[in-house]
């Protein structure tokens, strides 16, 4: 085409730039439909080959390309892909120009955004660099500095700093998942030491609870139960151990490449152990037909949920969505899906796990023996429809990592290889997703608000300098997770009340509260909440690990399951106090009242659950048995701390909401007592404080 460049400079046409104008229109409009893998009219516009006979040299204007253009043949109106005026002029003027295209350029399918396609170039998928941190005088937390560069730039300002009190049951709760006592409230209140905040953040996060309150957010996105799904529900032998694992590794602030390839693929490291084959759990706790109707599409859909949960959580990619075609907004051709796939095909897809491995009693995923049958290319998803063998590979939208796998001839161990990409510092999703999922959990809401879709219909970050900088320190760091709590936690965006002297103000411009202008008040958890009725009447079992309890449940709770005799044995009573985190998660049936309080589902990866009011929240805490049980406990604990009504009254609030109560709060208090009668009014009394916003809300 170099002649024909010349020649529309002499006869005075400057043809559009290339790179700058020709190229997002081909990619936006034509490269869907003419591309090597369909070549619409046996025309691909991948690269250059195909112009020299569509515009002629001399006479470009002459061309069958020039004229399907200039009648708006192409692109047709029914693909939705209708040039604009000024992209028609555009590319005619370029064609008349000679159809310039720099030599052995060829343009990738998904290389540029377009307005309904993410691209090579969208935001996540570039490379992690480091900001530098805005001034912010007076203050040297660099969290601060981005959330109030961006504040300013509203003409925003934080809120104040929340009370002591405040702050010790938001650390709590997030980092335990349970109510500070009234003696911890009162002894951090009176601490005048300069780091007295920061000493409460280590101990919290040296805390054994701290496993069990963040393993649950774990638990979640990777879909855990204790059994199987469907109609006959079975028990999951050794599923608890899985469970353990990463209580353990949260506790021990595993680097999180590690905990990331040993549930990958532990089983094909160098010296496995019992630790790194339970870590393999992961791909096993899901779901399971043990009596599918149609075996062989019930294989694909289990390498699907391999697919589907792997890279939702590490990569926060819909990689699943290309298993029938190539993705239709992120840059996912149908082959990457089979490539990740091919890295569980080896593996028992239609089992429901190992129990038996190295002489170890788990559940683990361990490949079959012998060389794996050919994984094909299936035609819209169809089993019966295979077409080209795929090989085992990394998605190519981080294409320096799909590279250096494909360079391989044989891949041994397909999970590892995959899982290495996975964990790779230069993988510009995995950290990313990692740290936004840890400042979900701290302020109700990523900074990408979709934190299982960093894609092109995902949300855009509000602060993706923050984002970046967030996960370069994490890498930097070797993965460790506790020292980017510490630093979120140390921030005084953080420690904002959620209460703002400008509230209407602010409201009117950032409802969401995207750009942090104070705290995200929010109701507990179905944990957090059944923990703390619990803790507050002293009877909470903190017994770590081991198999999961079943409570008692109503007759009328168990009136769903199909096998109603011996479907449901409820753990003796002293045993049923234990955590949430302990419960044995039947998928048939949540527990009533963690089912009623937002539970994660249980088929799919989870990574934010949904927040309800609704009216059967409040008639579960005032009508269920186990609420109206654990009232009766804290009443039973108050009565046995003090004798006179007035000190009831003070113990009852300092065991239910950490505080003493106002002189008002006394004298309504000691005329309910009066008026029921001591017992009966103290359990009422009692049941009434749990049921108060104080007690499900934190601030």
């Amino acid at each position: 085409m170099q002649a024909a460049f010349v020649f529309a400079l002499v006869i005075g046409l400057v043809p559009p730039d290339f790179e700058r104008e020709i190229v997002p229109i081909l990619a936006a409009k034509c490269l869907g439909c003419h591309n090597k893998n369909e070549s619409s009219g046996d025309l691909s516009l991948q690269s250059n080959d195909a112009l020299k006979d569509l515009v002629p040299n001399p006479g470009p204007e002459k061309g069958e390309l020039f004229r399907r253009i200039h009648s708006q043949e192409m692109p047709p109106k029914d693909k939705g892909k209708v040039l604009t005026e000024k992209e028609k002029h555009t590319l005619l003027d370029w064609v008349q120009a000679g159809a310039s295209w720099p030599t052995r350029r060829k343009l990738g399918l998904y290389e540029k955004t377009t307005a309904t396609v993410g691209g090579l170039d969208w935001w996540s998928l570039q490379p992690i660099k480091k900001p530098t941190v805005p001034p912010l005088p007076g203050n040297q937390n660099p969290v601060d500095a981005f959330v109030q560069k961006a504040q300013s730039l509203r003409q925003m300002t934080p809120a104040p700093e929340a009370d002591k009190r405040t702050l010790i049951r938001r650390l709590s709760f997030d980092l335990l998942g349970l109510p500070p006592s009234f003696e911890d409230t009162k002894q951090f209140e009176e601490d005048k030491r300069p780091d007295a905040y920061g000493r409460l953040v280590d101990r919290l996060l040296a805390d054994p609870r701290f496993g069990e309150r963040w393993a649950r957010h774990w638990l979640d996105l990777i879909r855990y139960g204790d059994t199987n799904g469907y109609e006959r529900d079975g028990d999951k032998p050794f599923a608890w151990k899985y469970r353990d694992y990463v209580i353990r590794s949260i506790n021990a602030d595993k680097p999180y490449d590690r905990f990331l390839i040993e549930q990958m693929a532990g089983d094909q490291l160098p010296n496995r152990t019992e630790e790194t084959l339970i870590a393999t759990g992961m791909l096993r706790v899901g779901t399971w037909d043990d009596e599918p109707n149609d075996r062989l599409e019930y294989t694909y859909d289990r390498l699907e949920d391999m697919v589907h949960v792997s890279t939702t959580a590490f990569l926060a990619m819909s990689v699943k969505c290309a298993r029938c075609h190539d993705h239709k907004f992120d840059p996912i051709p149908q082959e990457d899906y089979h490539k990740v796939a091919a890295a569980f095909w080896p593996g028992d897809l239609v089992g429901n796990g190992q129990t038996k491995v190295d002489g170890f009693d788990v559940l683990a995923w361990t490949d079959l023996p012998g060389k794996p049958k050919p994984l094909h290319l299936l035609k819209k998803g169809d089993p019966r429809r295979p077409g080209l063998e795929v090989g085992p590979g990394f998605v190519s939208m981080i294409p320096a990592l799909e590279a250096q796998t494909t360079q391989k001839k044989e891949v041994l161990n397909r999970r590892l290889e995959l899982a290495k990409n996975l964990a790779h510092p230069n993988n510009p999703l995995t950290a990313r997703v990692a740290v936004n999922r840890i400042w979900q959990q701290h302020f109700g809401q990523g900074i990408v608000r979709t934190p299982d879709n960093f894609g092109f219909k995902g949300d855009l970050p509000s602060h993706p300098e923050l984002l970046d900088f967030l996960a370069q320190e994490f890498i930097k760091g070797g993965w460790k997770a506790k020292p980017i709590h510490r630093l979120i936690l140390a921030s005084a965006t953080y420690r904002q009340s959620s209460i703002h002297p400008r509230e209407a103000d602010f409201s009117r411009v950032d409802s969401l509260n995207r750009f942090l202008w104070k705290a995200n008040r929010h109701r507990l958890d179905a944990e957090a909440l059944r923990d703390s009725l619990l803790s507050v009447g002293g009877g909470l079992d903190t017994t770590m690990f081991g198999p999961g309890i079943t409570p008692t449940l109503t007759n009328e709770a168990l009136e769903g399951l199909s096998r109603k005799a011996g479907a449901w044995q409820p753990s003796p009573l002293d045993k049923q106090r234990r955590r949430s985190i302990y419960i044995h998660v039947r998928r048939s049936l949540i527990n009533p009242l963690l089912g009623t309080f937002d539970f994660a589902d249980t088929s799919r990866p989870c990574a934010q659950r949904d927040v309800t009011l609704v009216a059967p929240q409040a008639l579960m805490l005032l009508n269920d048995g186990f609420v109206h049980a654990e009232s009766k406990v804290l009443a039973q604990r108050v009565s046995k701390a003090k004798t006179d009504p007035k000190g009831r009254i003070q113990a009852a609030w300092r065991m239910a909401l950490g505080r003493d109560p106002t002189p008002h709060e006394v004298s309504l208090g000691l005329d309910f007592l009066a008026r029921l009668g001591d017992q009966e009014g103290l359990r009422k009394l009692c049941h009434v404080l749990v049921n108060t916003n104080e007690f499900v809300y934190v601030d």
